[in-house]
């Protein structure tokens, strides 16, 4: 469930701005229509924000041009106009079709050459390369709109690598007529040769599984071998005749996909086949890479999600060796990002309770010579590392960012090999930094729960350009929700938010809506513009209560707060939600504790139906996309928490809400894409026929063709106008 974890916290629409507070109802009213039919409110923030390799410029993509942002002033001007971009990027496919991973998790669609003055363009499957010196564009090859594509440089430039029909595939730029070798050929489209699966990119995170040699002489990969992974029908029922597309999807006690890593000469030739001690096909390789010409690294992770490690491989020898383990015995942090490079490994676990950074060592002349050794915690404290940016080996430091100071907000630190430690931003709210790849120049996207983000373009020595911003908002005067902290029965803090709509006063006047994403993962509330802001405002002016809070088993509290999770998936959560209303309730008697509502996405539309099974206090529920069984979900995800299916069989049972549907209370609005290639509609079928056999009312709200975000200005409109009219309608009038 990793793709909707910006998604979750409110699956509007993306939104950045500077909010003016007001204590009145807002000036100008907001409307559904205005919130999503045209696009985000307040315009796009820039996309597809890159550093070029010398770090002389930055780039991001603004109205179908590629803007250069000039390092020293941040002032921004066309670096290739909208005209000469429209082949490079060919045309667009609509978002919900788009399945090509760079578009779905947020990656550029285009790639610095090496040299600072070349850049690759990806145009549906055919290569074109643009010189910045002469500003034209050559086509160089057709890479196959269906194999993933995921074009790179060799590092010297002399090769451009990508997938093409599943195979590892090299063009040869100097060479004459630029030959194509076929590294690893793809006999089978089961068979995947450095291509990224499904479950992988969801799940694990990965966006690439194969990498150069650092002399651009070879080439590593992960071949994914899914004959036995079963398939799921994705079918639109769109055309006359209706089309099926089969994805390969496996759910929990499925066999995963075989995977093996293999090495191989640019030029081609026979493949090299590292040899590790996994169990095939049920252990995962998240990450793997070069630690010089002739070695390579490899991190495994168990399939239990229990054990850690990092394999070193000498080619040349033949031989392999563990090099470090972690362990856990509930399940380990999703953080798999390693470093490795001349004789140092960086990389982040909780070992400690709070996920941080280590620093470790080897012998650069002989890797596998001996374990690796720890030489420091880098990081230390009753904070969450959310994101290291930039290991610097050559100058001994670490970019992050963390909770540090306040779990609510988000900074960006250094940190030295020697465990000394700078705050890089210090201003209040939430910082996210994409950094120069050498020098100390940073982007600062930041946000504060009532500023929506600036980008700022930071040098080196601190002073910082703003260089996207907007005000759009300000003529509806938005207000800041109250914050809440609530002890849990363990007597954890659990965090939360509620708005009121303006001006309510009398007791029991006001309906109350829980808006919880809930499990693993995202943290809803902290101190940053969540777009839930502007749904809630709408919700708010239709007389409408909103409360966010987040429960024992989301993320950035630690390990034990995340680890509640483990083996539940259902009642800690509503115990902690339902402990939060009931302070809510207690401490604003203008809310009516007999008109509660709930509504939620994903893990949150699942939590709907728990909710709303579990607890007859609800009187009315929207639930998006939800996993009604979690035998449906997918292996690696469910199987973190839940373990195999036959390990834990009562929970398989106790926390699937189709299993207790005859148990339904308020009247349940269900919505769902009919193309969702994560959470399967199947969930939702299943759930309607538990609903008929217990001669339960529900209402259904079905969106063909969309995937899991139900993305689109149209559709966004008609989704949340229906969950408005749900609340409207089951939830707003009075108890008689």
């Amino acid at each position: 469930m990793r793709c909707l974890s910006f998604l979750l916290s409110a699956c509007v629409v993306s939104a950045s701005a500077a909010v003016a507070h007001a204590a009145d109802a807002p000036a100008v009213p907001l409307t559904v229509e205005k919130i999503y039919a045209h696009g985000p409110l307040i315009g796009r923030p820039p996309k597809d924000l890159v550093w070029s390799p010398d770090g002389r410029h930055v780039t991001y993509m603004d109205g179908g041009e590629l803007i250069d942002l000039d390092p020293g002033t941040g002032k921004p001007h066309v670096l290739i106009s909208r005209a000469k971009m429209a082949p490079l990027v060919g045309s667009q496919p609509d978002s919900e079709e788009d399945r090509d991973h760079r578009a779905r998790y947020g990656e550029a669609t285009y790639i610095w050459a090496p040299d600072s003055k070349h850049l690759l363009f990806d145009s549906n499957g055919r290569l074109w390369i643009y010189d910045l010196g002469t500003g034209t564009g050559l086509q160089i090859g057709f890479t196959g709109a269906a194999s993933g594509d995921d074009p790179k440089f060799s590092p010297d430039a002399s090769s451009i690598s990508f997938i093409r029909n599943h195979a590892l595939t090299v063009l040869h730029l100097r060479e004459p007529g630029n030959p194509l070798t076929v590294l690893a050929p793809s006999p089978d489209p089961t068979l995947l040769n450095g291509e990224v699966d499904w479950v992988y990119e969801e799940e694990l995170g990965v966006r690439t599984n194969y990498h150069w040699a650092p002399d651009s002489k070879g080439i590593a990969f992960l071949q994914m071998n899914e004959t036995e992974v079963p398939v799921y029908p994705l079918t639109d029922w769109i055309p006359t005749h209706a089309v099926v597309r089969g994805q390969r999807y496996p759910q929990p006690g499925d066999p995963n996909p075989t995977v093996r890593v293999g090495a191989v000469m640019a030029e081609g030739g026979k493949i090299y086949w590292v040899k590790l001690p996994i169990r095939d096909g049920q252990d995962y390789i998240p990450r793997f890479g070069w630690v010089n010409r002739t070695t390579l690294w490899i991190e495994t992770l168990t399939r239990d999600h229990k054990h850690r490690a990092i394999y070193f491989a000498d080619l040349g020898a033949g031989t392999t060796r563990k090099m470090l383990e972690i362990s856990d015995d509930k399940f380990l942090d999703e953080t798999y990002d390693v470093t490795v490079a001349d004789g140092s490994m960086v990389l982040t676990n909780w070992t400690d309770g709070h996920n941080h950074i280590y620093l470790y060592s080897f012998d650069k002349t002989h890797p596998l010579g001996a374990d690796a050794r720890l030489e420091r915690q880098l990081t230390k404290g009753d904070f969450d590392v959310a994101k290291v940016y930039r290991v610097d080996i050559a100058r001994k430091f670490v970019d992050y960012a963390a909770n540090e100071g306040s779990v609510l907000e988000q900074q960006i630190w250094r940190v030295s090999f020697a465990g000394e430690r700078t705050a890089v931003t210090t201003s209040a709210g939430t910082h996210e930094a994409t950094f120069e790849p050498h020098g100390g120049g940073y982007v600062d996207r930041v946000s504060t729960r009532m500023t929506a983000p600036t980008l700022e373009l930071c040098e080196a020595k601190g002073e910082c350009h703003v260089f996207w911003e907007t005000h759009a908002l300000e003529p509806y005067g938005l207000r800041s929700p109250e914050p809440l902290e609530v002890k849990a029965h363990d007597g954890t803090t659990l965090y939360a938010t509620l708005l009121l709509p303006a001006g309510a006063t009398t007791a029991a006047s006001v309906p109350l809506i829980v808006n919880p994403y809930g499990g693993p993962g995202p943290q809803e509330v902290a101190n940053r513009w969540g777009d839930a802001l502007l749904f809630d405002e709408l919700l708010a002016e239709h007389g409408f209560a909103v409360l966010h809070a987040d429960n024992r088993g989301t993320g950035m509290r630690g390990r034990e707060f995340a680890q509640a999770a483990y083996h539940n998936f259902g009642p800690v959560q509503l115990e902690d939600q339902l402990t939060v209303v009931d302070a809510a309730l207690a401490k604003y008697p203008q809310l009516d504790a007999k008109r509660l509502g709930w509504w939620g996405w994903s893990w949150g539309g699942t939590f709907t139906l728990y909710a709303m099974t579990h607890s007859d206090r609800f009187r009315a529920g929207v639930s998006v996309a939800p996993v009604t069984d979690w035998r449906n979900y997918d292996s690696i995800y469910t199987e973190r928490y839940m373990s195999e299916p036959a390990d834990f069989p009562e929970g398989y049972k106790d926390f699937s809400v189709v299993n207790a549907a005859a148990k339904l209370h308020g009247r349940l609005l269900l919505v769902h894409g009919t193309g969702d290639d994560n959470v399967h509609m199947e969930n939702s079928i299943q759930f309607i026929q538990a609903l008929i056999e217990a001669e339960k009312p529900y209402d259904l709200q079905l969106y063909p063709r969309k995937t899991h975000s139900i993305a689109g200005p149209d559709v966004r409109t008609h989704l949340y106008n229906r969950i408005l009219a749900q609340f409207e309608t089951y939830l707003m009038p009075p108890v008689q």
